[in-house]
C-alpha cells in the first residue's frame, strides 16, 4: 500500500510537507519520498525506510529544501515522486493504486512512440513512470489524467505538481481516498484526513470518484466532476486506515467500535478478558468489551521502539519472526486465563497461530478468536494491500482445496464457502479453528460490517470477501 501528501502554500511549505507525509508512514515500508518547487525549481529526494523511520532519513533534506509548492508520498514499492520533463513541461508526480494491464500499457506506449522505460529490481517498471507516459500521450494534463483513468485496469489516485500548482486525482471508482485540508494561507491533499489536524487544516471536501481537482494556496478549481459510482474499500476501516482518519464522513476508530460491538451481539462465549492484536484490533476490542460487559485487558504489549512499523522486509519468515518479536506477553493477564482475541483479519494465518501458542504457551486456558472481517477469499485485484502471489496463499483457500480436493474451485463453490449460513462456511471455519488451535472461531458477517461501515453496500468494495465486482 503507499499513501500520499502535498501542500501549496502562500509560503514555504516545507515542514507541512515533512510531516504530512510522515504522518502516512503506517502504509508503506520501503520507500519515503518528497519533492518541492521552489526558487531553484523542482528539488526531491527519495529514501529506503526499511531500516528507519521516515522522519529519520529527511532530518538533513528538509534543511536543504525551499519551495510552496510540494508533493510526497510513503511506498511499499516504487520510488516516488518522479521527476518528469515532457511536451506538457516540467512536473512532479505520485501515485496511489494498483496496475493490472501493466505489459498491455507498456506494448501501447511503445507503439505509440515510448522508446523505454527505467526497470526497477525483478525487471518490473515502475507503475509511477508508466501513468506519466500515458499521461504524456495527451496534450494536456487534465486530458492525460482523464487517460489514465480510462485505460488503466485496477485504480490509480494521482498528484502532479507544476510550477503553478498541484493536480489532485482521485481514481475513477474511488477505492482510496484522496482529501483536501485548508487553513488561511495553504491548502493540502492527503490520503489520511489525520495527517493534516496537526498542521491547522481543516477539512475542506473529499474528492469524488474520479474527480479532478488543480490546487493552489488560495483556490481549488474542478477540473472533472465526480463519477457517480463509488467502490471504497471497505478494508480501510477495518485495518488499513489510521485511527484518526475520516473516509466519506465514516471515522476509523468509531467504525472498528462499532465492529467489535457487533461481534459481541452475535456471540455466547464468556472469557475472562477481551483482547486486540496491536494495534489495529484494539479499537475493534474496546467495542466487544463495552457491549458484552467483559474487562478489556492487554495481556501483550507491542514493543515499537525498536521494532518500528516500517522495519518489514519481503520475507514472509522474517515478517512472521519480526511480529512475534514485538509482542511481549504479560503473564499475569494470561496464566489460567480464557481470553477472547480480536484481529482485523487472518490472511495466511501464520502469525495469529504463533501468538496463540505464545499465549498457550504463557499460561492460557482458552484462547476464542474473533476476527474483525469476513473470511478473506479472494486476492485483492484493485490495491496493493498484500504481498501475497497466489490465492492459495490466504488459508481460506487451502483449506477449502483440502476440503473440495482440488485447487480448482468454481466461483458458485466459492461463494457457498463466503455464505455464513452455509454449512460449508461452517465446515471452514471448523478446519482453520482446528488448525491454527483455537479455542474457537467466529468472524464477522458481511452484513454486520457494512453496518459498521455505515455506508450504503452499493458504495463499498467488498471484492475481497465476497468475490464481487
Amino acid at each position: 500500500m503507499s499513501g500520499f501528501f502535498g501542500v501549496a502554500s502562500k509560503n514555504d511549505c516545507v515542514m507541512d510537507l515533512f510531516f504530512g507525509v510522515d504522518y502516512h508512514s503506517h502504509l508503506g515500508t520501503r520507500r519515503g519520498g518528497m519533492a518541492v518547487y521552489g526558487k531553484e525549481g523542482f528539488n526531491r529526494s527519495i529514501h529506503n525506510i526499511e531500516n528507519s523511520p521516515f522522519r529519520t532519513k529527511f532530518d538533513k533534506d528538509i534543511e536543504e529544501f525551499e519551495g510552496k509548492l510540494g508533493i510526497g508520498c510513503i511506498s511499499d514499492n516504487e520510488a516516488q515522486p518522479l521527476l518528469v520533463n515532457s511536451h506538457l513541461g516540467s512536473f512532479a508526480i505520485t501515485t496511489v493504486g494498483r496496475i493490472n494491464n501493466l505489459e498491455q500499457l507498456k506494448d501501447k506506449c511503445f507503439e505509440y512512440g515510448k522508446t523505454h522505460f527505467l526497470e526497477m529490481s525483478g525487471g518490473v517498471i515502475n507503475p509511477t513512470e508508466m501513468v506519466a507516459a500515458i499521461i504524456n500521450q495527451k496534450d494536456s494534463i487534465v486530458e492525460g489524467i482523464k487517460h489514465v483513468q480510462d485505460v488503466v485496469k485496477g485504480s490509480m489516485s494521482i498528484l502532479i505538481m507544476t510550477s503553478e500548482g498541484i493536480y489532485c486525482a482521485r481514481d475513477k471508482y474511488g477505492r482510496t481516498p484522496v482529501i483536501i485540508g485548508t487553513k488561511d494561507d495553504a491548502n493540502c491533499v492527503t490520503f489520511e484526513s489525520s495527517a493534516f489536524l496537526n498542521l491547522g487544516y481543516r477539512h475542506e471536501k473529499d474528492l469524488g470518484p474520479g474527480e479532478i481537482v488543480f490546487m493552489t494556496h488560495d483556490y481549488l478549481k474542478q477540473e472533472q466532476a465526480p463519477f457517480e459510482k463509488m467502490k471504497i474499500c471497505s478494508f480501510l476501516w477495518v485495518y488499513y486506515g489510521y485511527p484518526t482518519s475520516t473516509y466519506e464522513g465514516v471515522n476509523v476508530e468509531a467504525m472498528r467500535n462499532r465492529c467489535g460491538d457487533m461481534l459481541a451481539r452475535r456471540d455466547d462465549v464468556s472469557p475472562d478478558s477481551v483482547a486486540g492484536v496491536p494495534d489495529s484490533g484494539i479499537a475493534h476490542a474496546v467495542g466487544y468489551a463495552n457491549r458484552s460487559g467483559i474487562p478489556f485487558a492487554r495481556p501483550f504489549i507491542k514493543y515499537t521502539p525498536t521494532w518500528p512499523r516500517s522495519f518489514m522486509p519481503s520475507s514472509q519468515g522474517q515478517r512472521n519472526l519480526i511480529a512475534k518479536m514485538k509482542l511481549i506477553p504479560v503473564q499475569e493477564l494470561i496464566k489460567d486465563k480464557s481470553l477472547l482475541l480480536i484481529d482485523d483479519s487472518i490472511v495466511r494465518g501464520t502469525q495469529l497461530r504463533e501468538t496463540t501458542e505464545f499465549l498457550y504457551d504463557s499460561g492460557a486456558k482458552e484462547v476464542h478468536v474473533r476476527p474483525a472481517c469476513p473470511p478473506l477469499l479472494f486476492g485483492c485485484k484493485f490495491l496493493n494491500f498484500s504481498r501475497s502471489s497466489s490465492e492459495m496463499d490466504l488459508i481460506t483457500r487451502r483449506v477449502i482445496r483440502d476440503l473440495e480436493g482440488t485447487e480448482n474451485i468454481s466461483y458458485e463453490t466459492l461463494q457457498e464457502y463466503a455464505d455464513p449460513d452455509n454449512q460449508k462456511y461452517q465446515d471452514m471455519l471448523e478446519e482453520i479453528r482446528r488448525r491454527l488451535k483455537f479455542t474457537s472461531l467466529r468472524y464477522h458477517r458481511l452484513d454486520d460490517m457494512i453496518e459498521s461501515i455505515g455506508l450504503e453496500p452499493c458504495q463499498l468494495c467488498t471484492y475481497c470477501f465476497s468475490g464481487k465486482e
